[in-house]
């Protein structure tokens, strides 16, 4: 399975095994402004007949948005509704025809494997979402997959739902990768299994596990909601959301360590910091 990386050096394609680097100066939005078929075409294409690298980034540009689509599984909506005073407007847009979609993050903010995400110092409830991305070409196909780490404040948002970018979209709210899969690599998008693990001084904390098969809504569905308020000519990631979370008992700490891992996709594991003394 061909998978593409970005690295210190710059984009490269691997298969576990072996590594190509793509030409220097090759950039997501440029594989992206192409169809899904020329981005998996692009990949085929390289060598693979170096060493596989050690050390990977976020899989996005400086310049990528990563938006995230919110209450699309069951369980999102009931966690939802318990931590809110407002808790109709998340039954409600639950059933509605039009997603709820919120801005997450610009590329160069993205924390990648083993980078610390965060959590802000201002919040008392903090919880990690392990969620399926889709990483969508310039014309909006679905051209590949990835791991989104859509870390959030429950305490922030169970506030007033008007607080949503304040408890979505902070330093250190992001995470992703560790690479990007190819959509034609992943033949069922609707049954991959979805784990996660919280690791706190090396014992396990918490851990939950779901599947995408539990997604209220189609995944290019998701994505012409996406698109049909603005354009993307470079692409654009957007997460799909989530159903496992951990409820009212648990909240992230300094030290924590976050591991998602999606079935086809890969395993995504970043440390825990407070506040924003550790990215400004």
């Amino acid at each position: 399975m061909r998978r593409l990386l970005r690295t210190p050096s710059g984009w490269s394609v691997s298969d576990g095994t072996g590594t190509g680097a793509l030409p220097t100066g090759t950039t997501l939005g440029g594989l992206l402004g192409g169809s899904a078929e020329e981005f998996g075409a692009a990949l085929a294409a390289v060598d693979l007949s170096s060493g596989v690298p050690e050390s990977l980034l976020a899989p996005v540009d400086d310049d990528t948005e990563v938006w995230a689509a919110g209450v699309t599984y069951e369980v999102s909506r009931e966690a939802r509704m318990e931590e809110s005073d407002d808790a109709d407007v998340y039954a409600r847009v639950y059933e509605a025809d039009r997603p709820e979609l919120f801005f997450k993050s610009i590329g160069h903010r993205v924390r990648g494997p083993a980078q610390p995400i965060g959590v802000r110092e201002d919040s008392t409830w903090d919880v990690p979402e392990p969620e399926l991305a889709v990483v969508c070409t310039a014309g909006g196909e679905i051209a590949g997959y990835t791991i989104v780490d859509d870390v959030s404040s429950r305490s922030i948002e169970g506030e007033n739902p008007l607080y949503l970018p304040q408890a979505k979209t902070y330093h250190g709210s992001c995470a992703a990768g560790p690479w990007i899969v190819p959509a034609a690599e992943v033949p069922d998008p609707y049954a991959l299994a979805i784990s996660v693990t919280i690791h706190r001084g090396g014992a396990l904390r918490w851990s939950g596990e779901t599947s995408t098969a539990r997604l209220h809504r189609r995944l290019a569905d998701l994505v012409s909601w996406l698109y049909r308020g603005d354009c993307y000519p470079r692409g654009a990631v957007l997460a799909t959301g989530t159903s496992a979370v951990p409820g009212a008992e648990f909240t992230l700490e300094e030290g924590d360590e976050v591991t998602i891992s999606i079935e086809g996709i890969g395993t995504l594991r970043n440390p825990v910091q407070r506040g924003r003394s550790p990215f400004c």
